[in-house]
């Protein structure tokens, strides 16, 4: 008889920080790539901070954690709350 072998991928540990894509911006005629990089604290908290990344020079730049919440979906409706001009904002601040 043939031993069946279930291959699973390792778990992942849950307070280790996702990086999720989130829609580009344009800023000063540049496309800058944005994502959301976002952990589960050992306090019980949800945080996430934003990264920025120019698609022409290649230059990163990241805020503090600035989101956090008692939940993930608090946390995701905080971010889709954030309009253009204030992630271009932040982005500037960054400089």
């Amino acid at each position: 008889m043939a031993l069946q072998t279930t291959v699973r991928p390792p778990s992942r540990d849950p307070r280790e920080p996702v990086q999720h894509e989130l829609d580009a911006i344009r800023f000063a005629g540049q496309v800058v790539l944005l994502s959301l990089i976002l952990r589960h604290a050992d306090d019980g908290a949800w945080r996430a901070r934003l990264r920025f990344l120019d698609s022409d020079s290649g230059r990163e730049r990241e805020t503090a954690e600035i989101f956090c919440a008692e939940s993930e979906a608090d946390l995701w409706e905080s971010v889709r709350e954030l309009r253009d001009h204030h992630v271009r904002d932040l982005y500037r601040s960054l400089d």
